[in-house]
């Protein structure tokens, strides 16, 4: 059986590891057992846990064994990498809410039967510590000025670091030590930007125990001009279909760039590397059919292959000129502007984008292009109380009186 780790080079997820030919030999020893920590900053994972959770159902194919935590305990702090200033304090009961939902759609990805996999909450720990203990016991293993020098520290420095947050290292090291003794965890995994914080659970078990694990990081999903991906119009790409839809979530990946099909098809598809590599390879007209599979192959692994399926047909009719019961829905009313039922519906992320692609003729109304940026909505926009709008080529909507 191929390395696991060659697996994830080859596929385009391995960004840093601590001591890759160690963590190779380990692996083509036996099981290794490795985890990942998901924060539940949200009431849904989006397309950034994506590819964190296939490159943890890549190793658990390969015979390693996940662990998969939900921060209860790290979510009452807030993770301040990547941030500009300081995250949204959540309530217990939101935080609960929260890992609830991500334990359900982490199961899509991962096989929990037999004890393939375990699913933890470090709240389970985190919660129970006494304070005091915790700056003696692991504190004095940190030093200021180290912890400073991490990129997710620096970023802050500027606008200010809260207490709070500046003790997120700490508990996210104190984790890889109690995973390590609980379930002999050998293996930290997480995405480019938490290499700081991996590095320190990785010096805190050999400070602690004398054990020797390993940290590896996998690429963020970026786009080729170095632009985070997964981002709409509306917000984020998310993986709850309450909240981006499969339909939508088919499009997003459809519409991507050319450049960028060959990294996505390696990121978020089981398609075998050789497949990835001819359909990378198409030109022209060809490169959307790669799009479509890409589309399909994605959308089945989030919402299963029958939602997937769904969303093809739909994409299909409607570019075909056809109409389809999958597309986003808006509820509206007659007399309202058009411009505050295409914001408030998340069509336009503001009034003003919204005005600037009418005025450009960007934005179609039952096949009629709307001109008038302050155009209200009558009666005889809507048959049988639906309309049905386009925005630029691709996007469709359905208006729907409610």
């Amino acid at each position: 059986m191929q390395n696991a780790i060659d697996i994830l080079k080859e596929r385009g997820f391995l960004a840093q590891c601590t001591d890759e030919e160690a963590l190779r030999k380990l692996m083509a020893e036996g099981p290794v057992t490795f985890y990942i920590g998901f924060d539940p900053t949200a009431d849904s994972l989006h397309a950034g846990h994506f590819i964190a959770l296939m490159a943890m159902s890549h190793l658990q194919k390969a015979g390693h064994r996940p662990i998969c935590l939900v921060g209860g305990g790290t979510g009452t702090v807030g993770d301040p990498s990547g941030r500009t200033d300081m995250r949204k304090v959540m309530t217990d009961e939101t935080i609960r809410h929260n890992c609830e939902c991500f334990k359900k759609q982490i199961a899509r990805f991962i096989d929990f039967t037999e004890d393939r996999a375990i699913m933890v909450d470090n709240g389970d720990w985190l919660r129970s510590l006494n304070y005091i203990e915790l700056l003696r016991d692991v504190g004095a293993h940190f030093t200021v000025n180290r912890m400073l020098a991490a990129e997710s520290y620096k970023q802050r420095w500027e606008k200010g670091l809260t207490f709070l947050e500046f003790n997120y290292m700490i508990m996210q090291a104190y984790d890889f030590l109690e995973l390590n003794r609980r379930y002999g965890c050998r293996l930290q995994m997480g995405g480019d930007d938490q290499w700081s914080n991996i590095i320190a659970g990785v010096e805190l078990c050999r400070r602690k125990s004398s054990k020797t694990v390993f940290g590896l990081t996998n690429k963020l999903l970026t786009k080729s001009d170095g632009t985070k991906m997964g981002k709409t119009a509306g917000g984020a790409l998310w993986l709850d279909a309450e909240k981006t839809s499969p339909y939508d979530f088919y499009q997003y990946w459809r519409n991507i760039d050319d450049a960028d099909v060959e990294t996505c098809l390696s990121l978020l598809t089981y398609l075998p590397m050789d497949e990835v590599r001819r359909l990378s390879a198409a030109e022209g007209a060809e490169i959307n059919r790669s799009k479509e599979i890409l589309a399909y192959e994605a959308t089945k692994i989030v919402h299963g292959a029958e939602a997937a399926a769904q969303a093809r047909s739909t994409a299909q009719a409607l570019f075909s000129g056809g109409a389809a019961e999958d597309v986003p829905k808006v509820v509206c009313a007659a007399g309202e502007k058009l411009v505050d039922v295409l914001t408030r519906g998340g069509v336009f992320a503001s009034k003003g984008e919204a005005r600037r692609l009418i005025q450009q003729g960007g934005v179609t109304l039952n096949d009629l292009r709307v001109s008038d940026e302050h155009y209200v909505l009558g009666d005889a926009d809507f048959s049988n109380g639906e309309a049905f709008l386009k925005k630029g080529k691709k996007k469709h909507y359905k208006l729907v009186i409610g």
